[in-house]
Parts: structure tokens; sequence; C-alpha cells
């Protein structure tokens, strides 16, 4: 029998390449997102596949809504499965030009908006002692860069409270499982409208990756969820390699590097969308679908994916390896007194 999955920020980029893959695994879907344009064309596009298919326009900031979202989906599809947590804005700027109530708002979608979709699905999926929620993060969860202080700080935030929940539901014995699925740079359109202070056009920071990589990350964490977080990409796994063996010399090496490398060169239209407060796939809107512009930069498949799903066992002894680089180099720096920055 099917599973039934539920997919936030489903209207565009990672969250819409989850419902496609998901559907054509033949699940029945639960689409959440506040875009209305972008739900509906992922919506059809499900359908398409033969699958059932809700929508369901909520902003996951808002608690309530969200409690009562969920109520909705388990009403209409039955007891959710596999809950994916995807949904985020953010605010490409400087930290000193970005306001109060702009990294509020960002931090309580970015941020909250897991807490509160989790904390809704989790009580209903510990009442029947299963369920798989798969956290969608970033290798920026570990690693913080310049020019996005909010979304950099919303993923730390992220990662903590999965580990701590992690814990909690391992303590408790729990059939229910959550696991968290690091990406790297993804062609979506995030870099089109994320509110941005930049005089530039934002980019990522390649090596990119086309976000159907990102799905299928996702749907093998959700099929093997005993572990605790998949890395995705080369850069992910080399960023956080890097930045446990020596992370003064990649703060200097972001400083020099950062600002430029997540610009394009072109100039930032004054014009262009901004989804912080509103979708920007809202009735007067359109649909972005999954795909950013950077399409042909961007790279089909991932190594580490393949290991992954093929390999696991290589998998784990690179996450293992990499676990034991950061223990070291913990040691060493405490060894040596003050770590130099």
């Amino acid at each position: 029998m099917s599973r039934v999955v539920a997919v936030t920020g489903a209207s565009g980029g990672v969250g819409r390449a989850c419902a496609r893959e998901f559907a054509r695994r033949g699940d029945r879907l639960a689409l959440l997102a506040r875009g209305t344009a972008g739900l509906d064309a992922a919506a059809e596009e499900a359908r398409r596949a033969g699958v059932q298919v809700l929508t369901v326009p909520v902003d996951v900031a808002d608690a309530r809504a969200v409690e009562e979202a969920v109520a909705r989906v388990e009403d209409e599809l039955g007891p959710v499965d596999v809950w994916v947590n995807s949904a985020f804005t953010s605010v490409f700027a400087p930290f000193d030009q970005i306001t109060p109530e702009e990294y509020q708002r960002a931090t309580e979608v970015t941020y909250l908006g897991y807490v509160h979709c989790t904390m809704s699905v989790l009580r209903r999926m510990k009442e029947r002692d299963r369920g798989v929620v798969v956290q969608v993060g970033s290798a920026l969860a570990y690693r913080g860069v310049p020019l996005q202080t909010v979304y950099c700080g919303a993923r730390h935030a992220v990662q903590g409270f999965h580990e701590s929940l992690r814990c909690e539901l391992l303590h408790d014995r729990s059939g229910v499982r959550v696991t968290m699925v690091q990406m790297p740079a993804l062609n979506t359109p995030q870099f089109t409208w994320v509110l941005s202070k930049l005089p530039q056009k934002a980019q990522p920071v390649p090596p990119i990756y086309q976000p159907e990589v990102a799905a299928r990350a996702v749907a093998f964490a959700a099929d093997h969820p005993r572990r605790r977080e998949y890395w995705v990409g080369a850069s992910t796994v080399a960023t956080l390699v890097a930045n446990a063996v020596a992370p003064g010399l990649l703060d200097r090496y972001l400083a020099r590097t950062g600002y430029s490398s997540q610009q394009t060169g072109e100039p930032r239209d004054p014009d262009q969308p901004a989804n912080l407060w509103e979708p920007a796939d809202g009735p007067d809107g359109r649909d972005f679908g999954a795909h950013g512009a950077f399409g042909d930069r961007a790279r089909a498949r991932s190594w580490q994916q393949v290991v992954a799903h093929h390999y696991p066992q290589v998998a784990g002894g690179l996450a293992v390896g990499a676990a034991g680089v950061a223990a070291l180099a913990s040691v060493l720096g405490g060894r040596g007194g003050r770590r130099r920055s």
C-alpha cells in the first residue's frame, strides 16, 4: 500500500523536486506551501503520475495554522508516514543591512517552521510508534558563510534541534525516526525570489547540483532513516571536513572569496520578487518550478549519493572518518590551549 508523504515548501525548488520524486514512487502526497500557483502546478504534475494529492496552503511560521494543516492531511489522506520539512526563506545581505523584522521573519520560517511541523506531526507519529521526519538541511548547518547570517543561523538551529530530538527518541526507544539531509549548492529558484540587498545577482557557489539530486537523497533518507544524517555533494563533505580541521583558515578564505563567489557580476534587478513576507508565486505571481537559472552549470548526479545508495557501509565509513577528523581536531585544539583563529 502506498505511503502518505507530506512535503513543505512543495511549490518550488527542493520541495517541488521531492513532490515529483515521491509521486514517481506512487506515494499519496500532501503538498504544503504558501504560494498557490506553485502548489497547483505541483499537484497537477503529481496527478499525472497517477497518485492522490492534497494541497494545503499554509505558512509554517504560524504554529496554529500548521496544526490545522496536519489535522487536515490526516483526516483526508490518512496517517502521515513520511514528513519532509523543506520550506524556508532568507535574506541575502550583510548582517548590518538586515532589519530586526526581516531577521525574525526569516528565522520563524526557516527554523521555527521546522519545529512547528515536527512538533505537530511527531505527536501523532509517537502515538502510532511509527513514522519518519526528514529535515532538509545544508552544509551551512555546520559552516557559516558571509552574506547569509540569517540562513546559516537558522540551519545551525535546525541541526541542534534535530540532534537533541533524535537523542530523545532513542532514549524512549521510539519507532519514530528523524534524519537530516545536508545539501550542497543547488540550482533552485531561491536565488531569484529570496529577498536580496546585494548589488549583483545572487548565485550558488559551485559545484552546483540539480534539485533532483536533492530529491533522490531525501527519498532515500525516508526509506533508510536510521542514519543520523546524509551528506549530498562533494562540496558538502569538503566543507564539513575543512571546517573541522581548520576553521580559522576557512574563515579567512571565505572572507576573501565569499562575497564575489555568491554574486554573478551582473547588476541585480531592483524589481525582482522577494518571498519573505508574501509568496512570489501567490495569486498574482507565477509558477517558478523546481529549477533555477543555473542549469547549464548544474550536475545531475552526486557520487556521494551513488555510494550511499549502493554501498552504505562505505558511505558510513566516510561519515565516521569525517567525524573522527573533527574529533581529532577538537582534541588537538584543546591540547594547544586557546586556538588561534
